[in-house]
């Protein structure tokens, strides 16, 4: 069976709206930049940029907050940042990355060279709701070329850990089935795991199941579901889905055990995709799968119980357009609950 290495969300840390957000922000992402190999001089633009995301989320955003993490393509290692906001939002989105523009007290670079210094740049912000901003940052060659090609991946998700805790019992990871695919459009399989409770024991049960989700060989939701299940067995358990988009087909397949949310949307609306009740690792019934057709839809979200399900698309608009990483972020913006651990994991593009 040809399988694509497992994509998983390797969130570094938070850092919350603060005097200090700026400054722990810079200084971890110098490190971390540095860390993965990335020249001085490229730590450095990354520095910058965070500092910069930084400082307008401090200074105008309310409820703000910076996520800084790893990312992975190949052999290659990058730095990736995420930040999420309540705040005013941008009334013009192009005159704010227009040179120049900068807020008050930053260094003076301008969300417009932001984008330039990254490799990937995406940015939605709703005037009245808030703003979301993702940037990636690649090594580069010495005359200045990036060595992995820009763009966002089909998907992208973010966790975030319960407030008073480092680590999150949420966990996602995302793999293609290249051997069962039409032509250049693989099935993809997302799982997305809600570990019971919070904190490190809640994580080691979800860490099981991205590891169980991607050494398996059954890549049929129930059979992955199956293996999840083996796998938590001795650990707390947890909450657990499995999609399988299959665009030859049209269709999406999607098994669920537990308090995981999943919708298919688009711009007439949203399709639940239903769970049954039961405990992965400890109280599971008969696992079965349901079928949807994927046409009228743009995007699948996945999402723990750390998110009500009040959200709506609709009243964001655009939010289609944006990557999968922005949308999840968005998301976990409008209905993410600091009273739990939160996951959300977006697949769109893809069929």
């Amino acid at each position: 069976m040809s399988t694509a290495a497992v994509l998983v969300g390797e969130d570094i840390a938070w850092f919350r709206d603060g005097v200090s957000l700026a400054v722990a922000a810079r200084s971890a992402a110098s490190s971390l930049a540095r860390r993965l190999g990335l020249s001085d001089h490229r730590a450095a633009e990354v520095a910058l940029a965070v500092t910069e995301a930084a400082t307008n989320v401090q200074r105008h955003a309310d409820d703000g907050a910076l996520l800084l993490r790893v990312v992975r393509s190949g052999d290659q290692a990058g730095v990736e940042f995420l930040t999420v906001d309540s705040g005013p939002g941008m009334t013009d989105v192009p005159a704010s990355l227009a040179d120049g523009t900068s807020s008050a007290g930053t260094l003076g670079i301008g969300l417009g060279a932001v984008s330039r210094l990254a490799d990937h740049f995406d940015l939605h912000s709703l005037p009245g709701r808030g703003t979301v901003m993702a940037a990636q940052f690649w090594p580069r060659t010495v005359d200045g070329r990036a060595v992995v090609a820009p763009g966002p991946s089909l998907a992208d998700g973010v966790t975030r850990p319960i407030s008073g805790e480092s680590v999150c019992g949420d966990a996602w990871a995302v793999r293609t089935d290249a051997a069962t695919g039409t032509g250049h459009r693989p099935a993809i399989l997302v799982m997305l795991c809600d570990g019971l409770g919070h904190g490190p024991l809640a994580a080691r049960a979800s860490q099981a199941a991205v590891k169980a989700f991607g050494n398996t060989h059954d890549l049929s939701p129930e059979g992955a579901l199956g293996a999840v299940h083996r796998a938590l067995q001795g650990t707390r358990g947890g909450a657990v889905a499995v999609a399988r988009i299959e665009p030859g087909a049209g269709r999406v397949r999607y098994c669920g055990i537990g308090n995981v949310s999943g919708f298919l949307v688009g711009d007439g609306g949203r399709k639940a995709l239903l769970s049954a009740p039961g405990i992965v690792g400890s109280h599971m019934r008969r696992l079965r799968t349901f079928e949807e057709p994927l046409s009228g839809y743009g995007a699948l979200v996945m999402h723990s119980d750390g998110l009500t399900e009040r959200w709506d698309h609709g009243a964001l608009p655009g939010l289609l357009h944006h990557s999968p990483l922005v949308m999840a972020g968005h998301l976990l913006r409008e209905a993410g609950v600091r009273r739990d651990d939160a996951s959300v994991v977006v697949v769109k593009g893809a069929w």
